[in-house]
């Protein structure tokens, strides 16, 4: 594998390069940001290079590049960086943790990062630019759109098909044979029963304090 550089200095980029040298072995040599957002010349003891400079730094012959930013407007700010990078001659890179569950015969695609404990069930399709959080479950011949973003703990039930760009929150569920148009966002904890148009936001009951304090509870 080429060494890496890593488009990002947000949290994200912190856990990508984490992931990369400690389970890949990978050597992350910089990072890489537009010109706007560079602070510094170095970012993690590692130098930190304006995005319009890198391939003169760190020419795509002998690199390879990941994308490590968050979600932001529906994922299309990754999206545009992932692009770019192709357009400067970068190959993507992906990361899949020794730890998920994934089938033997899984097709990866650029800069996918799926963590640890994330189960991956035989004959889905999962498109580029997915994200994985740790304990997601994507069941069996599902298929997941491009630039989606899974939280942990959620549960897609088996022949789910997930359009591009959609956000799932943590703990959310759909049960089997939905469909999930593009551009939605899943709340934590939702519950999807039926399919969803492109663009809906589904969210689960907010949390209800009560009027009795908890003292008053015989039982807890």
């Amino acid at each position: 594998m080429k060494d890496l550089v890593i488009f990002g200095t947000g949290m994200m980029a912190e856990l990508a390069d984490y992931y990369f040298r400690t389970d890949y072995g990978v050597n992350v040599v910089g990072f890489t940001v537009d010109a706007a957002y560079k602070s510094s010349d170095r970012w993690l003891d590692r130098p930190l290079i304006a995005w319009d400079e890198i391939q003169s730094r760190f020419p795509p012959s002998r690199h390879d590049l990941f994308v490590a930013v968050g979600y932001a407007g529906l994922n299309k700010v990754r999206r545009a960086k992932v692009d770019e990078a192709e357009a400067k001659g970068y190959a993507l890179t992906r990361y899949i943790s020794p730890r998920a569950i994934v089938p033997e015969n899984f097709e990866s695609s650029a800069n996918q990062f799926i963590f640890e404990n994330a189960i991956i069930q035989p004959f889905t399709k999962i498109g580029r630019n997915v994200v994985l959080w740790p304990g997601s479950l994507v069941a069996h011949h599902c298929e997941v759109g491009e630039d989606v973003v899974i939280s942990g703990k959620a549960a897609i039930a088996g022949r789910v098909r997930i359009g591009a760009r959609c956000f799932v929150g943590l703990n959310a569920t759909i049960r089997d044979n939905v469909r999930i148009g593009e551009d939605c966002i899943i709340g934590a904890g939702a519950v999807i029963l039926r399919d969803l148009p492109n663009g809906s936001i589904a969210a689960a009951g907010g949390t209800r304090i009560s009027k009795a304090p908890s003292h008053r509870l015989r039982r807890f």
